[in-house]
């Protein structure tokens, strides 16, 4: 069935691909953004999205891709960056992201109060809107974000229909499958008509996402920890610019506590990301290598410290897919995959591989800190080698699916030296645009029962096993547990 369906979806992407390029980019290129039309040529996600809003019937996922193309191209999304942002727009902190829902999708917050209605800005807070998805789009590729519509103070000289049936039209079309709920908070009784127009802009299906909130629900919805004071939460952030508001990633816990040689100031600052990289999964070869690899010309020292990491993770299962960048492969690709409370495996592993042919320092910064110990959080990646990163909770602190975490990595020169004060001093001189990037989300295995087969549990009848053997042992022990009934 599942092989079924796979090849159906294939079919459906290259019905899309090749009667968009026939029936709508022949002899009418000059009407989309070239960079748009290649990218659906080589993102199946992106075709997938819009073939799903459509529920697969490829005539309304052609009509779609030509207005959402369009109005790519009228906007120059592509081209759109901080700077094309009028600055007071930017500082009044009406639209931004922060924060996570309890489902752990990113919190896009729309403050209705700081915006009046007039024609002459109407533009320029549009473009703010596509800003600020685009970057999020680039950055997570097809994760939902809940939008926060907060409508506390506002008054009548707030009530734009025309932004907000932009901003309905930008999940509806220009951006497919990325609402995963609009939460309406405080809305005056003065508004009630205008949200019954919103419910039929949005269509039957959609009405569903609708949220309306008060101060005694909206926590169904977020926790706490991400609302307001005004909402009836503890979040203590407070909007300013510069720089861009977005994931607040700060220095975790190391083994030794806090990593206090960390340039604190610079764990706010945005980073663009590379948008070159790529997200694969790893072969068995691949997966047998990275089991094997060995970095014997390290020194001395840091082998020692490595040693002492990998005394730790003998117990952890290798992760079964990759990211590939260009600096680094980071494994797992998207989710850190840590076990229940009732569950042994508390603690994550990270893999780090140089595919460059110099040294690569990175970081790894979370937006909750104080929750988590990670050995080690700054350190650096001979030519060739792997470092393993171990992230577990601390102090019995329970893991939510709103944690992220964030690891930098950028290129050393070879005459560059590798102890902590070298590390902060090139983390406070390297160019921006030399740094890469990747973002991993928590995930909280609900399991009662082992789900893995470890080196720990089983070491009596493993000395004489390969690593090739390992690794299909522990292949054939996901294998089963994914198979078994709940």
């Amino acid at each position: 069935m599942a092989e079924y369906q796979a090849q159906n979806k294939a079919k459906l992407i290259s019905d899309v691909r090749r009667r968009f390029e026939a029936e709508y980019v022949t002899d009418k290129s000059d009407k989309y953004d070239p960079r748009d039309v290649e990218r659906l040529q080589q993102d199946d996600n992106w075709v997938e999205s819009y073939l799903c809003w459509r529920h697969n019937v490829v005539d309304e996922t052609l009509k779609m891709l030509d207005e959402s193309f369009q109005w790519r191209k009228e906007m120059s999304v592509n081209d759109l960056t901080e700077a094309s942002i009028p600055r007071w727009l930017l500082e009044i902190g009406g639209i931004y992201l922060h924060g996570y829902d309890k489902e752990g999708n990113k919190l896009f917050w729309i403050r209705v109060k700081y915006h009046i209605k007039d024609h002459k800005t109407i533009l320029d807070k549009k473009k703010l809107i596509a800003f600020w998805l685009e970057r999020y789009a680039k950055r997570e590729n097809g994760k939902p974000v809940t939008v926060m519509f907060d409508l506390s103070e506002t008054g009548i000289n707030s009530i734009d229909m025309d932004f907000v049936r932009f901003i309905i039209n930008c999940f509806k079309v220009y951006y497919p499958k990325y609402l995963s709920k609009m939460v309406i908070f405080d809305m005056p009784w003065i508004m009630n008509a205008a949200f019954k127009i919103v419910k039929s802009w949005l269509g039957p299906e959609a009405v569903s996402l609708l949220k309306f909130t008060s101060k005694n629900d909206v926590q169904d919805y977020v926790s706490v920890e991400y609302l307001p004071l005004h909402m009836g939460g503890t979040d203590p952030f407070k909007y300013s610019y510069p720089p861009l508001v977005d994931d607040d990633f700060q220095t975790p816990l190391c083994e030794n506590g806090p990593v206090a040689s960390e340039d604190e100031a610079s764990s706010k600052e945005d980073i663009e990301s590379d948008g070159k990289e790529t997200l694969e999964t790893i072969s068995n070869e691949e997966q047998t290598a990275l089991l094997k690899k060995v970095n014997i010309t390290e020194p001395t020292s840091k082998a020692e410290e490595n040693e002492k990491v990998d005394s730790k993770t003998k117990a952890f299962k290798k992760p079964l897919s990759v990211f590939k960048g260009p600096l680094l492969h980071i494994s797992p690709a998207e989710e850190l995959y840590f076990g229940s409370t009732e569950s042994e495996e508390k603690k994550a592993l990270i893999v780090l591989t140089n595919v460059t042919k110099n040294i690569v320092a990175f970081k790894v910064r979370t937006t909750a800190p104080e929750k988590y110990r990670v050995k080690p959080s700054n350190s650096s990646c001979d030519p060739g080698a792997s470092v393993d990163i171990v992230v577990s909770p601390h102090g019995g602190l329970t893991v939510s699916a709103q944690d992220r975490f964030l690891i930098m990595a950028a290129e050393m020169e070879q005459s560059s030296g590798t102890g902590p004060a070298e590390l902060t001093q090139f983390w406070k001189e390297v160019p921006r645009n030399k740094v890469m990037e990747h973002r991993l989300r928590c995930h909280i295995v609900e399991s009662t029962k082992p789900t893995t087969l470890t080196l720990k549990d089983h070491a009596f009848n493993m000395s004489e096993k390969t690593s090739e053997d390992l690794y299909l042992q522990f292949a054939t022990s996901r294998r089963e547990s994914d198979c078994s009934p709940p």
